[in-house]
């Protein structure tokens, strides 16, 4: 039998491709007829199966652990927008948050009446910045007098 043939049985017997079958004794590998003679052959070592290589993570787990420390990750890294870092809800909560702080720092000296409105006001996205809002303050004159 050709050792082509004798490929193709060995590839079925170990459930492998015939690129992974690889003949040793080329002259035994011919004289094979069956399924047995095959598996004969590769207990005695004139058949070998190569073994599957994978993909290795190690370079990759390098590369995470680097990212992770802080590695590649400044500004001539970044691609995408301004903000793709940081969602929209993330962006507007840490600005929220820093107005009503301002505002609840500021409540003692506000007017009474006034504190509830402007802290609608905070919540209606009418200030862009703690800046803003405590200009809005000053120029409405809302602080107390005295």
């Amino acid at each position: 039998m050709s050792i082509e043939t004798t490929k193709k049985i060995a590839s079925r017997v170990f459930g492998c491709g015939e690129s992974r079958v690889k003949i040793v004794d080329a002259a035994k590998a011919k004289e094979a007829l069956t399924a047995d003679d095959v598996r004969e052959l590769a207990r005695t070592g004139a058949i070998k199966i190569a073994k599957i290589k994978g993909t290795g993570r190690g370079k990759a787990k390098l590369a995470q652990s680097r990212k992770e420390a802080g590695r590649g990750r400044g500004q001539g890294s970044r691609k995408g927008t301004k903000y793709s870092k940081t969602s929209e809800k993330t962006r507007w909560l840490k600005k929220i948050r820093s107005q009503r702080v301002v505002l609840k720092g500021a409540a003692s000296n506000i007017k009474p009446g006034s504190f509830r409105k402007v802290y609608r006001m905070v919540k209606g996205n009418a200030f862009k910045s703690k800046k803003q809002l405590r200009q809005y303050l000053e120029e409405k004159q809302l602080f107390k007098q005295g």
